[in-house]
């Protein structure tokens, strides 16, 4: 059995620019992609939190400390700069891979600098 699973993600990073006229992609500040372990090409989700916009783009590099996200091509059309977005990408593991698998999650401030990481979600309850 194969599982795909959250192999790590960029949470409530701010979209600093958005480019229509560019070749398609999501560029990303290089120290960002380098803590979350996204790769250059690398298939990535990302899920507007501001508008509720949810699309596959790829990862490309930006300057690093940067703090650039730009959301580029065709995708221009569903983020604006100042939304907050998460970026995600996924990995397919075997059974092996599972018993260990953690995940990369890294936490930024409004000014995309890294707050701190995790390898989970806390659990939060429902009132």
């Amino acid at each position: 059995m194969h599982c795909s699973m959250l192999k790590c993600k960029l949470h409530r990073v701010t979209v600093t620019h958005s480019e229509l006229d560019y070749e398609g992609s999501c560029a990303i500040d290089t120290q960002l992609m380098a803590a979350a372990g996204i790769l250059e090409y690398e298939q990535i989700e990302i899920y507007n939190i501001t508008n509720g916009e949810r699309f596959s783009t790829y990862a490309i590099k930006a300057e690093p400390g940067s703090g650039i996200i730009s959301i580029n091509g065709a995708a221009a059309h569903k983020a604006n700069p100042g939304d907050l977005i998460i970026i995600a990408a996924y990995a397919v593991l075997d059974e092996q891979e599972l018993k260990t698998f953690k995940p990369t999650l890294v936490y930024v401030d409004a000014q995309n600098n890294i707050t701190h990481t995790n390898t989970s979600i806390p659990i939060q309850a429902v009132s």
